[in-house]
């Protein structure tokens, strides 16, 4: 393993580079990280670390974290939101959907309350309440080597989609889950019950002690094309939807959600998290851990890049790097 620190210029802003675990002949799944708390410029200065030209024509279909009517961090902020629609209206996208199934109050109820039906009328994108979807709006997966006993359901639109982007805030989670971040936000495009149908998927999943891999294994029936995590402010303890609410003041996207999981892991250790999530180390959480063995995204921390888009990340970033560093030095 090489471990590099290497100082560029871009646009004559300084930026830094850290490679951590840089092999010659492996991908990176590369994290970008914004020090900030302007999310109408940080999150379009994040995305356009990306080829957005890929969008130009396509069908979006967006997973935000609407689990409840409770304010950020508990919720994907709405200036979040519109950053990222607007963002993807202006690289040419042909239609974009917002889909989501609340796991704590009324889905519909929810997205009026937190202006999500609201912006989606003034932006004009599409805003489906999963819980209004028909049984032909499900698309099934088996068992087969999963911990679900009976498979699951996902929303039909996220696996038409030709894109996929989510959105998710930073938080532990006090119900099984240890820390809800991407992987975790994408329970909401699973089913709690199909219609026509008895079965009860959510209490599977929550009453099971192998929720966290069952979690991951969600994720491995899905492409996720970019995530964007705002981790402007976050829960340490309790979550999803209350907390002990601390400040990073940052803004994180990359194409790898298990990159940008493990990245969150090290920010909530940094920031006080207990638990789990504080003492274990961060490939060792069984989120992470799960999707290790299934084999999307990074497997390791020493497969993880983190980019800086400014300065005022450079700090941010090299403590973040040594947490990785350490966890790498202990395997």
């Amino acid at each position: 393993m090489l471990l590099q620190l290497d100082a560029v210029k871009t646009n004559n802003e300084a930026a830094l580079l850290v490679f951590v675990g840089v092999f010659m002949f492996g991908s990176l799944g590369e994290v970008f990280v914004l020090k900030t708390t302007d999310r109408a410029t940080g999150v379009p200065a994040l995305l356009s670390k990306f080829d957005l030209s890929d969008y130009s024509g396509k069908q979006v279909a967006i997973k935000a974290n609407f689990n409840s009517a409770d304010p950020f961090p508990a919720s994907t902020h709405l200036d979040t939101l519109r950053a990222i629609v607007e963002t993807l209206k202006g690289a040419g996208a042909s239609g974009i959907t917002l889909a989501e199934r609340s796991g704590m109050g009324n889905t519909e109820e929810v997205l009026e309350q937190m202006g999500v039906l609201s912006l989606s009328r003034e932006l004009g994108f599409d805003a489906v309440v999963l819980d209004d979807v028909g049984k032909d709006g499900w698309v099934k997966f088996d068992r087969d080597e999963t911990h679900w006993l009976r498979g699951f359901y996902m929303a039909k639109v996220f696996h038409d989609a030709d894109k996929i982007v989510q959105t998710c805030c930073l938080k532990t989670h006090r119900f099984g889950g240890h820390f809800t971040l991407s992987l975790k936000n994408s329970v909401g495009l699973v089913a709690k019950k199909v219609p026509g149908g008895m079965y009860d998927y959510m209490w599977e999943l929550h009453v099971s002690p192998f929720q966290r891999q069952m979690i991951a294994e969600i994720n491995s029936r899905y492409n996720l094309d970019l995530v964007l995590m705002d981790g402007i402010k976050a829960f340490v303890t309790g979550g999803p939807e209350k907390g002990k609410a601390v400040e990073p003041n940052l803004l994180l996207a990359s194409q790898d959600r298990v990159a940008i999981d493990a990245v969150g892991v090290v920010i909530l250790k940094m920031y006080g998290a207990k638990g789990k999530v504080g003492e274990a180390d961060v490939f060792e959480q069984d989120q992470l851990k799960r999707a290790a063995e299934l084999g999307f995204g990074v497997k390791s921390a020493d497969q993880i890049q983190l980019t800086p888009l400014n300065s005022e990340s450079q700090a941010e970033v090299e403590r973040i790097g040594q947490v990785l560093k350490a966890q790498v030095a202990m395997h």
